[in-house]
């Protein structure tokens, strides 16, 4: 049998057991709020997770490129790396997968064809890591603007610095 096929008709086991694995990362609270609902605008973060997994899982079982992946992921990996997760904890999702898969295919498929998507998944680690990694930059970026437009902000009040204009800088000589 397939592969694929067989992957494809566990899908809404894995999909419902992956959710819960990333779920399982929260508190006992966030857990029972994200359960509840996955709503787009009742909760937006169980949606994008839900969304995105579904996603993922559907372009790892087609065998799709990063490229074609690479959405999927970040609307997961984008809601964590703003949370106060380590990259462990906001990426040891996708590791679980692997555990997922062997569970419920166990006897199924061939040893080899679990091999090759155990090293899907690790690519998808991968790829995860450095959207995790250009998430976290933006981040820290935004935060070291805000700290300069706050002090510079002090500083004019101060009147500590003065901004010159365009105009006032062409008429001055340096002599």
């Amino acid at each position: 049998m397939d592969f694929a096929r067989v992957l494809e008709g566990k899908k809404g086991v894995i999909l419902d057991r992956w959710f819960d694995l990333v779920l399982e990362t929260y508190p006992a609270d966030t857990q029972r709020f994200l359960k509840k609902q996955k709503s787009r605008f009742g909760n937006p973060v169980a949606h994008e997770i839900s969304q995105g997994i579904e996603g993922v899982f559907d372009q790892l079982v087609k065998g799709a490129s990063e490229e074609a992946i690479s959405p999927f992921l970040d609307r997961i990996v984008r809601v964590r790396a703003v949370q106060e997760f380590t990259p462990a904890q906001a990426l040891g999702f996708i590791f679980g997968l692997k555990g997922l898969i062997r569970e419920e295919l166990a006897g199924s498929t061939s040893p080899a064809e679990l091999i090759e998507c155990e090293a899907r998944i690790d690519r998808l680690a991968l790829l995860a890591f450095n959207i995790y990694m250009k998430c976290k930059e933006q981040i820290f970026q935004l935060r070291v603007d805000e700290v300069k437009n706050r002090v510079g902000a002090l500083l004019r009040r101060a009147k500590l610095v003065c901004d010159l204009s365009e105009t006032d800088t062409d008429n001055r000589s340096l002599t």
